[in-house]
Order: C-alpha cells, then sequence, then structure tokens
C-alpha cells in the first residue's frame, strides 16, 4: 500500500502541468522524499512516460532544477528501436534533455555506437563525443569488432533517422583503412535515404579492374533512382542507372547504361532494358517489356546476363475461374551470331480467349478456344534465298477456333473410361511466299477413348503402398488436311506428359495426324519413411506411317520408340528424374537426367542432356552437356557455389563459375570468379571477378542466411 502511494506522489510531480495524457508512473523497492523538493526511488526503478521506459538502480528528482540525477546501469527504451544504455545520467523531467556518461546507443538490434558522454538535445537529436559504432559481436576475449567507424562527434538525428559522423576512421579488424571528414550514414530503422551505397569491384578480360561506385535518389516514397559510375582501367567510362516507381495500381522499373570503352573506340554504347505491371480495370492486367542494345556484344561484355534475344512489347490479360482473354504484341531481335533478323519473324502479334463451360445434354467438361496470331518478317523476298528450308520474307496471320470435349465414366470394376473429342478450324492468310496460296483454310478433327485400370495395394501394418496403373487410348483423326506454313511448331517433344494426348507438337501449325494407340504403364511406390519411386513406359503405335515425324523425334514408323522415365524422391530433399527415348536396339535418340538436392547445408540442381543429331531442328550433329549449379554451407558464416556448364559434342566447357560469401550479425561479403569459354565474330571468351561487400547495420537488415556469433564462455 505504501509503494502504490508513493508512486502516486511521483505520478503527481512529474507530470507536465498542461497535458494530464503525458503523466509519467514509477515503479522501485524504495521511494522516499527528502525534504520539501526531493524525491528519490531506489532498487529496480523503471519510469514509463510517453512510451519511454527507463530502468536505472536509483533516480533523484529536484523539483526546482526539474531535473532527473539517474545512477546505472541505465537503460532507456524508446520506440522505433532505439535503446541507450549508460552509467550515470543528468536528464529533464520528460527525459528528452541531458548529459550521459560512459553511455551506448543501439539502434534497431543492430548498430551499436558507444561513446565516452552522450547528450540529449530536444528529444530529437543524440549529441555523441569520441565514439566508436559497430553492428558487430564484441566479446571480451576478442574485443576488436570485424569492423568499426570511430569519430569524435557523431549525432544522430531521431526524425530524420540520419548519422552524421566527424573525422571519421573507418577500420577492418582495428587496421585503419581510410579517413573521411565528414561522413553521413542512415540508421538501420530507415529502408531509403538519399546517398551513396558500398561500392563493389569487377575485373574482366575485356575491360580490365573497375570499381562501381553507386549514388541512391529517394525521390519521394513511391520512386528512386539509383545512379551508379563505373571505371576500369581500359578506358571504359559507365554510367548505369535504375529507375522504379510504385503506382496505387501498379509499378515499373527501367535500367540501363551509357557507355564509352576501347572494345569499339569511338562509338558510345549501352542498353535499356524496363518492366511493368499495371492493374486494369474488370479484372484485366497490363505488362510490358523494354530491351534494347546498341550492340550484340554489349550484354556480354559488361555482364548482364546471357541475354541472346531482346523483346519488346505489351502484355494485357484476365484470367477467371472458367475464362482466360490474353492480348500481346512483341518485337523481337536476335543477338545470336549467324541469325539475320531480316528473315525471322520481328513482329508478332497474339489474341487467345477461353473459355471453360458443361455441355448440358453431353455431361463432362468443355472448352471452346479463340485464337489470332500474326507475324512479320522485315525482308520481302519471296523464296527460300538463304537456303534455310524457310522463305525469307513470308508473313503469316492465323485465326484459329477450337472446341473439344471431355467425359470421364468409372466402371463397377474400378476401370475408368475417358471420352474426348476436339475440332480445329483454322484460316491462314500468306504473303510474300510462291510456295502457299494466300488463303488457306484447314479443319481437323479428333477423338479419343481412353481406359485406365489403376491397382492399388497397401500394407496393412504401415508399410509401403504400390499403384501400378496400365493406360490404353485409342485416337482417331485424318490422315491428312491442307498444307500451311510451320512457323511454331518446328520442336516436337516427346514426353510423360503428351503420352495420352491429341498432339505432341510445340505448336499449332502442325497437328498430329492419323488413327493411332497410345499405351502405357506406370509403377509408384510410395514407402513410410518418406521416399518414393516412380516408373512409367509408354509406346505409340499408328495405324498408317504419315511422315510427320522425324527419326530423332522418337515418333516415326509406325511404332514409335519406347518412352522410359523414373523418378525417385527421397525424406532428406533428393530428387532424381531420368528420362529416355530409345528404339527396340537401345539406341538412344534422347537422355535426359536431372538431380536436385536440398537441405539446410547442402544445394545442387545438376542435369545432363544427350540429344541425336535432327537437321529438322536445326540440330546437325548430336548434341550432349551438363549443366550444375552447386553450394555447400561450409560454416554458419561461410558458403562456396559453384557452377558450369560442360558441351561434350564440343568437348569444352561453356562457362564455369565459383564463389564464396561470408556473412555474420555485421558484415556480407560475396566474391566472385566465372569464365566465358564461348566465342563469336562478335564477343570473345572473357573471365569476369566480382567483389561486394555489405556492411550491415547501416540502413539495412540481415536477411534469413545471417549468423550472429557469440561470445564463449
Amino acid at each position: 500500500m505504501m509503494r502504490q502511494l508513493l508512486g502516486a506522489i511521483l505520478l503527481w510531480l512529474l507530470a507536465l502541468p498542461a497535458h494530464a495524457q503525458d503523466q509519467a508512473t514509477l515503479v522501485a523497492d524504495r521511494v522516499y522524499l527528502s525534504g520539501d523538493d526531493t524525491l528519490t526511488a531506489e532498487g529496480a526503478v523503471e519510469v514509463f512516460y510517453r512510451g519511454a521506459r527507463l530502468t536505472a538502480e536509483k533516480i533523484v528528482y529536484d523539483q526546482p532544477t526539474d531535473q532527473l540525477t539517474i545512477t546505472g546501469p541505465i537503460r532507456l527504451t524508446e520506440g522505433g528501436g532505439m535503446i541507450v544504455l549508460a552509467d550515470a545520467a543528468e536528464l529533464s523531467r520528460d527525459l528528452q534533455e541531458g548529459i550521459l556518461t560512459s553511455a551506448r546507443l543501439v539502434l534497431d538490434q543492430q548498430l551499436q555506437l558507444a561513446a565516452t558522454e552522450m547528450a540529449r538535445i530536444s528529444g530529437r537529436y543524440t549529441r555523441m563525443s569520441r565514439v566508436v559504432a559497430s553492428s558487430c559481436q564484441v566479446c571480451p576475449g576478442n574485443p576488436t569488432p570485424l569492423w568499426e567507424v570511430r569519430a569524435r562527434r557523431v549525432i544522430h538525428d531521431q526524425q530524420e533517422r540520419q548519422l552524421y559522423f566527424d573525422h571519421a576512421q573507418f577500420r577492418v579488424a582495428g587496421v585503419p583503412v581510410f579517413y573521411l571528414p565528414r561522413l553521413r550514414m542512415p540508421d538501420p530503422t530507415l529502408k531509403r535515404a538519399t546517398g551513396f551505397l558500398l561500392p563493389s569491384i569487377r575485373t574482366t578480360s575485356s575491360l580490365g579492374p573497375g570499381i562501381k561506385l553507386p549514388y541512391f535518389i529517394a525521390m519521394g516514397d513511391s520512386r528512386d533512382l539509383t545512379l551508379t559510375p563505373y571505371v576500369s582501367s581500359s578506358r571504359t567510362r559507365t554510367l548505369e542507372f535504375r529507375y522504379r516507381q510504385a503506382f496505387r495500381k501498379g509499378e515499373l522499373e527501367m535500367k540501363g547504361a551509357v557507355s564509352r570503352d576501347d572494345i569499339l573506340m569511338n562509338e558510345t554504347r549501352g542498353y535499356l532494358f524496363g518492366e511493368g505491371s499495371f492493374d486494369l480495370p474488370r479484372d484485366f492486367q497490363l505488362d510490358f517489356w523494354v530491351q534494347g542494345v546498341s550492340d550484340d556484344a554489349y550484354i556480354l561484355d559488361y555482364g548482364l546476363g546471357d541475354i541472346d534475344r531482346l523483346a519488346s512489347g505489351v502484355r494485357v490479360t484476365r484470367t477467371r475461374r472458367n475464362e482466360h482473354i490474353e492480348a500481346s504484341v512483341f518485337r523481337y531481335w536476335s543477338l545470336r551470331a549467324g541469325d539475320d533478323n531480316a528473315v525471322l519473324p520481328n513482329l508478332v502479334g497474339d489474341f487467345s480467349f477461353q473459355r471453360r463451360f458443361k455441355p448440358r445434354y453431353l455431361g463432362g467438361e468443355g472448352k471452346f478456344a479463340f485464337e489470332v496470331h500474326s507475324q512479320e518478317r522485315r525482308s520481302a523476298i519471296s523464296t527460300d534465298a538463304n537456303g534455310d528450308g524457310v522463305t525469307d520474307g513470308r508473313d503469316v496471320s492465323r485465326a484459329t477456333a477450337m472446341v473439344d470435349w471431355r467425359r470421364n465414366w468409372v466402371l463397377g470394376n474400378g476401370i475408368l473410361v475417358s471420352g474426348a473429342a476436339q475440332a480445329t478450324a483454322d484460316f491462314y492468310a500468306v504473303s510474300q511466299d510462291v510456295t502457299f496460296p494466300g488463303t488457306i483454310t484447314r479443319f481437323t478433327p479428333a477423338a479419343a477413348v481412353e481406359l485406365r485400370w489403376p491397382w492399388v495395394r497397401s500394407a496393412p501394418t504401415g508399410g509401403a503402398s504400390h499403384v501400378i496403373e496400365p493406360v490404353v487410348q485409342l485416337v482417331v483423326s485424318p490422315d491428312s488436311t491442307e498444307t500451311v506454313p510451320n512457323e511454331d511448331s518446328q520442336i516436337v517433344s516427346f514426353d510423360e506428359g503428351n503420352l495420352f494426348g491429341f498432339n505432341r507438337f510445340s505448336g499449332a501449325d502442325r497437328h498430329e495426324l492419323g488413327t493411332r494407340i497410345n499405351m502405357g504403364l506406370s509403377w509408384t511406390r510410395h514407402d513410410p519413411a518418406g521416399w518414393s519411386l516412380g516408373i512409367t513406359a509408354g509406346r505409340v503405335f499408328r495405324k498408317n506411317d504419315l511422315g510427320q515425324f522425324g527419326s530423332a523425334s522418337g515418333l516415326d514408323g509406325t511404332s514409335s520408340d519406347w518412352l522410359v522415365a523414373a523418378q525417385i524422391e527421397t525424406a532428406d530433399g533428393l530428387r532424381v528424374i531420368n528420362r529416355a527415348i530409345f528404339d527396340d536396339g537401345f539406341d538412344f535418340s534422347r537422355d535426359e537426367l536431372r538431380v536436385d538436392y536440398l537441405t539446410d547445408r547442402y544445394t545442387l540442381a545438376a542435369s545432363y542432356l544427350w540429344l541425336t543429331a535432327d537437321p529438322a531442328e536445326g540440330r546437325l550433329s548430336p548434341s550432349s552437356e551438363v549443366v550444375f549449379d552447386a553450394g555447400w554451407s561450409i560454416t554458419p558464416r561461410w558458403r562456396g557455389t559453384v557452377a558450369g556448364r560442360y558441351d561434350f559434342d564440343a568437348d569444352r566447357a561453356a562457362r564455369a563459375s565459383v564463389g564464396l560469401e561470408y556473412r555474420n550479425e555485421c558484415a556480407a561479403i560475396d566474391l566472385s570468379l566465372s569464365r566465358r569459354f564461348t566465342s563469336s565474330t562478335s564477343v570473345s571468351a572473357d573471365t569476369d571477378f566480382n567483389l561486394s561487400v555489405e556492411l550491415l547495420g547501416f540502413g539495412s537488415t540481415t536477411d534469413g542466411r545471417m549468423y550472429r556469433r557469440s561470445c564463449v564462455r
């Protein structure tokens, strides 16, 4: 009762006279009055005032001076993630003014600033003298942090969330690295602020060693611009930029660069990439892309990725439960050596409408689709002058209407019966091609009946379960239709996903014809330990060989090659998939292997692909390559990466890279070395070295991979 009464007395003493809602609350083990104007609180003292919480060993309030004399250890916690620690303090009644000795300021539980003396000014500024700032863990056995900034004076603007350093010296492992008379840095609670970002080092064979120094410009809450000068020893002068803006119903990002270098002397080079997405009325969405470069080699010379074809265009889409609408216009440009953009489709427009419905009398599910496709080449030649099998200047427009239907029945013995039908009508308008008439119409019907009989076996006492499913499908369609230009169906895919489909061509210009039987058998084993194994085998039998497929596809002749696919998944993150196509003599036309492994410590994504030669797909010799990307968390702080691509047909590596990352509570260091071995008439092989360092605690937050060290007791 006495403790509550004394707490009420202090509440009255600390109350601001004009605002009763700004009262302070005191909790302490012992509170007593000395004379008429001094109140003392001792033992586990806590004061709550305007969202701030002050803890100390002793507080003395002197009413004539309106000051608090505080004996520590002191801990003052305020909103916005700011904590002040000190040994002693002289503060005003509202905690907004005063001096703290042997003080430490902690911002967002990351950045710590230790000072011999700290002054609080107007509740907004904190002025510190003889400061050491770091976000690194400091232990008694190793008191030197990985990095630190020492300064004579630091002012923290709590409102602007900025730190101002006077006579700042940056040290790494206690060794001075550089000195700046003035330095401004954002505190960890500030996500966006105008100023320089940390530089990165890049060295390449073609450009030599260089440095990038980004400058970030905050242009309000919804826009920003980053300018990055890039200077290298090969007289390269580059200015990169990135502009971002968020709207109420969308966003956009534009990035690019302008360069002058000695790779192409006396020429201005550059690139511009952009993309955006916006919500439109009635559930529509607008997306756009912009891609342009000054020359074919710029992207590879400046390490902007492996892009070899540029696409600029706009797309409008709407997707609802039973409906999808999409319209797009794109302009394409190839950067590949040997490609002639005059004879490639440059301007491509598409419109697609799809709607799903339930037929009233037939049952099942139906779909109606209407598509329009148009493409234009720059060439005006109406013959195949370059001998690649395609008329050089052919322009094509196509309109397609398609209706399909499917219904399933379950028989008493567990057999699943499916019936399906499809009808497609096409209209083509062809220009600048002497091998085709100006207009072509085509009608292609197809029907199918499918039988599935799944067998399931489960162990009664928690053992493994097995599922075996034989499938037989009969498909009937005409043996011939009108011949039309083949623009989008050059590549044929034969896998377990389309083994029981109407069409195995990649596009709409070709339809699979003739009467055929698709047969397959799958077996899956699910183990209680968490792993599973699945195998699928299938084959296609045709009434007549219509010559639609080449030998490399595995679909030629009256009986196709064997398709066999296997997959195994384990509970510890391993997945292996193998897909092969081979004939009765085990001569392979395709073999594909993929391995994925993902754990907390290891990551692996690797694939191997072998394809036989197929002139119809532009592959004049067999293709065989392996691609891999792996990572290893060596320790909680160190992580290594390795990636590469090797072309067995050419007997050489296409690219390779290694990387090393270090991350802890206060720093992130990324080091990478990569080599591109391929070359062409416009680019040569190149080695790229990159080093970037991020000091966590200044205007940044640690990510999920951060490892916080602890002191050994």
